[in-house]
């Protein structure tokens, strides 16, 4: 007999939005960015500034959509017809559902030679797997020198020092200059590189975690030196993580692509290289507040520690009593130290953050250990340690204590406590010493 048929596994149901974003992702990740060729159609421009138009040949053709920042950096005024080269990112427009070309710049044709050249080389790079995410290194938290390469006379190399000096101003910078622009700019930015991977090697007294690679603005042509293969590999070959600023937010280049980290503008490179002061200062106060809790924590479990011994003493509440108020001063004085040490170090910070939190810990093991001799004085107050020694601790029929012998009578029974044990007792005599 046939064995009925498997009923067909039913499709994904997908929310039209999510379907949108989905298609939008996989175009991002497969095609972005392109450069496209082709002739102008329908270009109009609205209030808001923005542009929107068509791209088409004699195939097919895209929308266009041309933001006002973009459409600032036009030097010439597009219509229809005209025979142009711009560079985007495909997207989905999910209100309409429609593919669109987001246009970051847009030329007449004719640089259309640099731009075929840099996509053979990306894709190459590509295929060698130069690019892939499992290469690329996290950046140190805190590093402890920085290497910058960029032309000495640039603008972006006075916004890279000033954005460190506001965020890391005791962390050393390295500059190693280089032409960023012309024929000879690659193999100086190699060289310039070469230098600082060398002392990442060897400089023990300056050491370097991190290298920023920055230059500003241009047009295509001002920022090829970035497109060269052999600084591409250069890059690659670098012993600490590298961070790309080259040009501005729209700008890709190949040292983009190879970097460990590729910052929108030499800005952002330096912002990305090191976290605002103020986030390491809100880090250690909340190390400081954990470290206070959990030193309150201990002395609170050490305190109804030493209740509960005191209560099984018996008598010698006194000595109780002062080893209280001995824990008492500790706690105070811990809190005290506590708090001076946090506002000693946080002032200190700049130059002296690695060595606080040591002293902290080392502060809280100081009190720890005195709490702990304080209960082992405590402990010996202990009437069982006195029996060990020999002694004796009699009790009459009710219980009470026999300190005396006016509290006995010849013929009374009394209770002996040793160090191992008790023994029922009778009175034959009495007499003083």
């Amino acid at each position: 007999m046939q064995a009925p048929l498997k009923p067909a596994m039913a499709p994904l149901v997908w929310q039209v939005g999510a379907l949108c974003r989905a298609i939008a992702g996989a175009l991002e990740q497969k095609f972005n960015p392109v450069a496209v060729r082709g002739e102008i159609s329908g270009f109009s421009r609205a209030s808001s500034g923005h542009c929107y138009f068509q791209i088409k040949d004699g195939q097919g053709q895209i929308r266009c959509a041309m933001f006002r920042r973009a459409a600032a950096l036009v030097d010439f005024s597009p219509r229809d017809g005209d025979l142009v080269e711009l560079r985007g990112r495909l997207s989905v427009y999910e209100a309409r559902g429609d593919l669109q070309l987001v246009v970051e710049s847009l030329q007449r044709a004719g640089a259309g030679a640099l731009m075929e050249q840099f996509l053979r080389l990306k894709a190459r790079l590509e295929a060698e797997g130069l690019f892939d995410a499992a290469r690329k290194r996290p950046l140190p938290a805190l590093p402890r020198g920085i290497g910058l390469v960029t032309s000495p006379g640039a603008a972006a190399l006075h916004d890279v020092v000033t954005a460190l000096r506001r965020r890391l101003p005791h962390v050393p910078v390295l500059l190693a200059p280089a032409s960023v622009q012309g024929a000879e700019a690659p193999a100086d930015l190699v060289r310039a590189l070469q230098r600082l991977y060398a002392h990442a090697r060897d400089g023990a007294d300056q050491p370097i975690d991190l290298i920023l690679l920055v230059r500003g603005g241009g047009s295509v042509e001002d920022l090829w030196a970035f497109n060269d293969e052999a600084l591409a590999r250069c890059i690659v070959q670098s012993p600490v993580p590298l961070v790309s600023g080259v040009g501005h937010e729209t700008d890709f280049s190949i040292a983009d692509f190879v970097a460990d980290l590729r910052a929108p503008t030499p800005t952002a490179a330096a912002e990305l290289a090191a976290q605002p002061r103020e986030v390491w200062l809100a880090l250690l106060d909340g190390m400081a507040n954990r470290l206070h809790d959990a030193a309150m924590r201990n002395l609170d479990q050490l305190a109804q520690r030493l209740d509960q011994t005191a209560a099984r003493l018996g008598r010698p509440s006194q000595g109780a009593g002062r080893q209280r108020l001995h824990l008492a001063q500790l706690e105070q004085r811990l809190q005290h130290g506590l708090a001076t040490q946090l506002a000693q170090r946080r002032h200190r910070l700049d130059v002296q953050q690695p060595r606080l939190r040591a002293a902290v810990q080392g502060r809280a093991q100081q009190a720890r250990q005195a709490l702990a001799h304080a209960a082992r004085g405590l402990e010996l107050l202990d009437p069982r340690v006195v029996l060990q020694r020999g002694y004796t601790w009699l009790t009459d029929a009710s219980g009470s204590t026999v300190t005396s012998v006016a509290q006995l009578t010849e013929g009374a029974a009394v209770r002996a406590t040793l160090a191992d044990g008790e023994a029922d007792l009778q009175v034959t005599k009495t007499g003083r010493v």
